[in-house]
């Protein structure tokens, strides 16, 4: 069984997507509906899976001060959990631990592996809406021929990375993503295979490329994941044909 580490702050605005406001039509309270949504489907997949979810938290302090309420970040994500999976007696919930995501993600994964020798781990964020059930089988397929497992998004980042042996996690998550993990994998003589493309939401950009999947497959009848596409129906949101190429729109 593959534990996956969802290394997620709280749904709260302007901590969670900060481009996306100034990159679409959303505003950042809906920036952070869609972030939750996203979120809840994370979680429902990977509960769904053959997987264990574990949500790794940031604790209040390590939050931005702006952003720090009287609200433990545990207790706002342990609410979003009970709202996505029927039994939530399985999940598990452990702090961050390092001063960047490629730490947290390093710690954990190391942790797992090492210390409560996991046979294999995985690091995602939660903003890849479309990591199905059926991809995180995948993977743990893969994980069993492969010591590393990519899923590799745009612009060279990846929405899964899954390990049987620890790698160099130094800014691993950094940059091209794609590129330094397979590198510190292949520098410490393991086998990297591949997950096919998915998209990531961080951007406009990026949801630009992820609204006519979503409406897509609603329309040919595929799965979908139920609240992010949810959101998108709720909000109107649409890409168009506009002047200097695809537009998104929002009723």
């Amino acid at each position: 069984m593959t534990v996956i580490a969802a290394l997620t702050p709280p749904p709260r605005e302007g901590l969670v997507l900060p481009e996306l406001p100034a990159t679409s039509p959303l505003s950042t309270a809906e920036a952070t509906d869609l972030y939750r949504a996203m979120l809840q489907d994370t979680f429902r997949a990977i509960d769904r899976s053959g997987a264990e979810l574990l949500v790794n938290y940031p604790k209040s302090e390590q939050l931005p001060e702006a952003h720090q309420t009287d609200t433990e970040p545990v207790a706002e994500l342990r609410a979003l959990v009970a709202e996505a999976v029927d039994d939530t007696d399985d999940v598990r919930f452990e702090p961050q631990v390092g001063s960047s995501f490629s730490a947290r993600a390093g710690n954990t994964a190391t942790h797992l592996l090492r210390d409560e020798e996991a046979n294999s781990v995985a690091v995602v964020r939660g903003t890849a809406p479309l990591l199905t059930r059926q991809l995180i089988d995948e993977a743990a397929m893969k994980l069993r021929t492969n010591e590393v497992v990519i899923g590799p998004t745009t612009e060279g980042r990846a929405y899964y990375a899954g390990f049987t042996e620890p790698i160099d996690f130094s800014e691993a998550f950094v940059g091209i993503e794609q590129q330094r993990l397979a590198d510190r994998a292949a520098d410490a003589d393991l086998e990297t295979a591949f997950l096919p493309l998915s998209s990531v939401v961080e951007t406009g950009a990026d949801l630009r490329t992820l609204v006519p999947q979503l409406r897509a497959r609603f329309t040919a009848g595929r799965i979908v994941p139920e609240q992010t596409a949810a959101f998108v129906h709720e909000h109107g949101l649409a890409v168009v044909d506009g002047d200097d190429g695809p537009e998104l729109m929002m009723e």
